[in-house]
């Protein structure tokens, strides 16, 4: 990265973790096109190098949504084309390599909610508040809300919010669907950093399979996930990893699943 991207996002490798912050604290890490290219290098990068990553914002908020100052100069063909890069960039997180964890505290606002909902794993801890204020700023969401926030919480809460511009707490987004995990105040990137290892331990074909084909069979028939389920589910299970790990499962050198409370 470049040093103005440096001062927009900043990057550190923990082991097998990519992480990678918002870091425009003054400005609540409000997102413009600059912030989403040097994201998009964050990731490109991450993928290359780890495992797992983690998304978060420094400081008190994740992010308060899009940098109205840089949008309202924008003509109308470049809003639109500039929409259509973040679809692309946010893409490359959901349909990645790897899997995404993102940490969210204070503001998930407009464009900060539609980054948290292109990663796989959401952990909110108690600070953290989620509004789409796009009705009453006159825009529409232009970062792939409309589709991915519209598919994790459903279209007519998703409406409500876009034209009450009420907020909603994080335990009731978890109800909703909108987040995995609550945590207590300050401890969403532990969380989070914990919930990445884990998946960073797991097969890298199985994580490929189920980030990438999970939301392609989402949008298929029900015959048509029926049948691309069953050609992932034969070629992960032909790698010899796969074999190894299963092996070492039926020879009890793996634990069992346990039930959620047990010791």
């Amino acid at each position: 990265m470049d040093n103005g991207s440096e001062t927009l996002i900043s990057y550190a490798l923990e082991g097998d973790l990519a992480l990678i912050g918002l870091n425009r604290p003054a400005k609540r890490n409000a997102v413009s096109d600059r912030v989403v290219e040097a994201l998009h290098t964050a990731v490109e990068r991450a993928q290359q190098e780890a495992k797992a990553a983690v998304i978060f914002g420094e400081g008190v908020h994740f992010c308060a949504g899009l940098d109205l100052a840089e949008h309202m100069e924008k003509p109308l063909i470049g809003a639109v084309m500039g929409s259509r890069r973040w679809h692309r960039i946010f893409d490359g997180i959901e349909r990645g390599g790897i899997p995404f964890v993102v940490a969210l505290q204070g503001a998930v606002v407009g464009g900060g909610f539609e980054l948290a909902a292109a990663c796989h794993i959401r952990v909110a801890d108690k600070t953290a508040f989620f509004g789409l204020p796009e009705g009453q700023r006159g825009i529409f969401v232009g970062g792939g809300g409309s589709v991915r926030i519209a598919r994790l919480i459903g279209s007519q809460r998703m409406g409500d919010m876009m034209l009450t511009g009420r907020t909603v707490a994080p335990d009731q987004m978890e109800v909703w669907g909108g987040v995995s995990y609550v945590v207590p105040e300050g401890e969403a990137l532990e969380k989070a950093k914990v919930l990445a290892r884990q998946a960073a331990s797991n097969a890298p074909m199985s994580n490929y399979a189920i980030i990438n084909a999970l939301p392609r069979i989402r949008d298929m028939s029900s015959e048509d996930g029926l049948f691309v389920e069953s050609l992932m589910s034969s070629l992960t299970s032909a790698t010899p990893e796969a074999e190894e790990r299963l092996r070492a499962f039926l020879e009890k050198r793996t634990a069992r699943l346990k039930a959620p409370d047990s010791e």
